[in-house]
């Protein structure tokens, strides 16, 4: 109540999960807060929604507002986040855009002030309408989630035909119409927004009868690479997985972050522990209660406690202290694999050090 009384500007920030078993998005979190704030507006609010929600959800929030308060005391403004995990601060402070979803001159003149500071470091201030503003949002991690899987798929062509995908990366991110950022192929997209907000972008356009099938190709793609990198592992252990050590270093989505949600190694643990892998997993942010349950998987505290005996050392998540390992210390038998999931390692030098490197 206090919060609300004394702020002109109110700022709706909570999650916006999937539905289970379902690719629309689960907003009873932005509707509690908006029931909540709607009690104590009694003078002009400005509610923004920071939240990343489907078109028209502003059009339904400021329904609910106006049904218990005067519409002339509250304006609804979709401003979306940009913010990469890992990097929120820096991502926010230097940001590309600030995006601003109103009609509303007066409102679009305060948030302006608002956001000046971070416009004076070289932020492009965009006003568009509120349902352009949800749009962008979604649209923007749809095809970026595309270039991921995009790359991806270049690099199943490239081990076909032997060729350094490092190479075809590097030659189509320097055409500036496409750029090198989220062109760098590996495991399956995860984390808390592509998975979800492509999904959700697929519920849209179903509920509004548009076919998004470059989207449903992205997402079908990204769902079928931990089968494409498990028959890998299969043909690297020649049939042979039960009993084998595997070794994970970094199990996170990405690095920088302890968020394991739709990470590949989800689906790669369970799946190598089915077929009789002894697994141990390494990774900075510490041990995830997601892989408690499995008997012969576990967490060491130490790189080198978890890579001593490996018979298969994979490089799941590019942390910075996975980028100058001697694996020839680390471990204590001759006969061993790594396998790079994210191309950390050059290949020659690998190679010319006797490491049987993939």
């Amino acid at each position: 109540k206090k919060a609300v009384t004394y702020s002109d500007i109110i700022f709706i920030c909570v999650g916006t999960p999937n539905v289970s078993n379902n690719n629309s998005i689960n907003l009873k979190y932005v509707f509690d807060v908006v029931k909540d704030i709607r009690k104590f507006i009694k003078k002009f609010k400005i509610v923004v929604t920071k939240s990343t929600v489907p078109i028209a959800t502003g059009d339904k929030i400021e329904k609910m507002i106006n049904s218990k308060v005067k519409r002339e005391l509250f304006e609804v403004v979709s401003n979306p986040e940009f913010l990469r995990e890992g990097d929120a601060i820096r991502d926010f402070r230097y940001s590309d855009r600030i995006v601003i979803g109103s009609d509303n001159k007066k409102v679009i003149n305060i948030l302006a002030d608002l956001y000046d500071p971070i416009v004076e470091k070289g932020a492009i201030y965009l006003t568009t309408s509120r349902r352009a503003a949800e749009l962008i949002k979604y649209a923007s991690n749809a095809f970026l989630a595309t270039k991921i899987s995009y790359i991806n798929e270049i690099a199943n062509l490239c081990e076909k035909t032997n060729v350094n995908v490092e190479d075809v990366s590097i030659g189509i991110g320097l055409d500036q119409r496409i750029g090198s950022r989220f062109l760098r192929p590996g495991p399956a997209y995860g984390g808390s927004c592509f998975p979800k907000d492509t999904r959700a972008l697929l519920a849209t356009g179903k509920k509004f009868n548009t076919n998004l099938s470059i989207i449903k190709s992205t997402v079908k793609s990204n769902e079928l690479r931990h089968k494409i990198l498990s028959i890998k592992i299969k043909k690297l252990l020649k049939n042979k997985i039960k009993n084998k050590r595997i070794t994970f270093l970094g199990v996170t989505f990405k690095p920088n972050t302890d968020d394991i949600r739709e990470s590949s190694s989800l689906k790669l643990i369970p799946l190598l522990h089915k077929r009789g892998a002894l697994i141990s997993y390494y990774d900075p942010s510490g041990e995830k209660i997601n892989f408690k349950k499995y008997k012969n998987v576990s967490f060491k505290n130490k790189i080198s406690h978890a890579c001593k005996n490996s018979d298969l050392i994979i490089l799941h998540t590019e942390w910075n202290e996975f980028k100058n390992l001697n694996f020839k210390k680390l471990v204590k038998k001759r006969n061993f694999i790594v396998y790079d999931l994210r191309n950390i390692y050059s290949h020659k030098k690998m190679i010319s050090n006797n490491i049987n490197y993939f």
